[in-house]
């Protein structure tokens, strides 16, 4: 499967999950289950996956931590939050620019229309265009 392809069918277990048990709650239960529906729907999903940073040429796995990464090309951030703020996508972006992936998608349950809620985001492209 390629990138567009999983993150359509992370946007609609996303949509199944936030109509099953509504927003608001915390951001694992969301991660739990969420990894649950897409694993139902035969993808490969990591939880809490290291994404390490790179200095002096030393490897630290503490640096960052992706909430799931899918079929190991996309990773995507969770939140339970009124709002996204732009740090959010910057974090994604850190973590697609890191892992050399080129997608992510940023999804806050907080939302009252999960629609509202998504963020793709791009690694590759100028910052301005990477948030689509």
């Amino acid at each position: 499967m390629k990138e567009n392809d999983v993150a359509a069918t992370i946007v609609d277990a996303a949509l199944a999950v936030h109509i099953g048990i509504g927003p608001g709650l915390l951001e694992t239960v969301y991660e739990v289950v969420l990894a649950h529906e897409l694993r139902k729907r035969g993808l490969q999903v990591e939880r809490q996956v290291p994404v390490p940073i790179v200095y002096d040429d030393l490897k630290f796995d503490e640096g960052f931590r992706a909430d799931l990464v899918v079929e190991d090309i996309v990773i995507v951030e969770l939140k339970s939050q009124e709002a996204l703020l732009p740090v959010h996508s910057k974090q994604v972006l850190t973590q697609l620019r890191l892992s050399h992936r080129k997608l992510g998608l940023l999804i806050n349950f907080g939302e009252a229309l999960l629609k509202n809620g998504i963020k793709r985001i791009v690694n590759g492209l100028p910052d301005e265009q990477a948030q689509l």
